[in-house]
């Protein structure tokens, strides 16, 4: 079985018997909603415990509960993103990234906000003209390194005081 083939397994199990999200991330737990979320679409893991859990909820062979658990190809999407929602985030990042990479770099240097040591939670905030989505990120900061240095340089890139 394709890791495609038991995304759409879930899907159909979720939509059959009208489960939320919500829903699942409680039965499941363990994680942030997102995790469990991508887990299920195909794009993070789940613990063995948290195979287990799915498996019971979604009804999953041993086969399946591994599949779960095993590191996935990630970001297999088309570039540009099609979907509308997503290709705003892509947007964002199109728009706004020469910015957040200055100013994350003045700030702390030269290197990256890590996507693999990183958080994120969304909330809903009410708006009397329409609804607002709140996203917080929060990534470590991960220092290039100066392969080579020697002496008085420094081997990170970590801002110079």
């Amino acid at each position: 079985m394709k890791r495609s083939d038991l995304t759409e397994k879930i899907l159909d199990i979720k939509r059959d018997n009208g489960w939320t999200w919500k829903h699942i991330v409680a039965e499941i737990g363990g994680m942030s909603e997102v995790l469990i979320v991508g887990a299920c679409l195909g794009q993070m893991k789940l613990t063995k415990p948290q195979c287990e859990k799915a498996g019971e909820l979604f009804g999953l062979s041993e086969s399946e509960k591994r599949l779960l658990n095993e590191a996935p190809m990630r970001g297999t999407m088309p570039m540009p993103p099609t979907d509308p929602l997503i290709y705003r985030f892509y947007e964002l990042v199109m728009i706004n990234g020469p910015a957040w990479k200055e100013l994350i770099q003045e700030e702390f240097g030269d290197g990256i906000m890590s996507a693999i040591d990183f958080d994120l939670d969304m909330v809903r905030l009410p708006d009397p003209k329409g609804d607002r989505v709140k996203m917080t990120m929060s990534g470590k900061f991960l220092p290039f390194k100066y392969y080579g240095a020697t002496g008085n340089n420094q081997a990170l890139g970590y801002k110079e005081e």
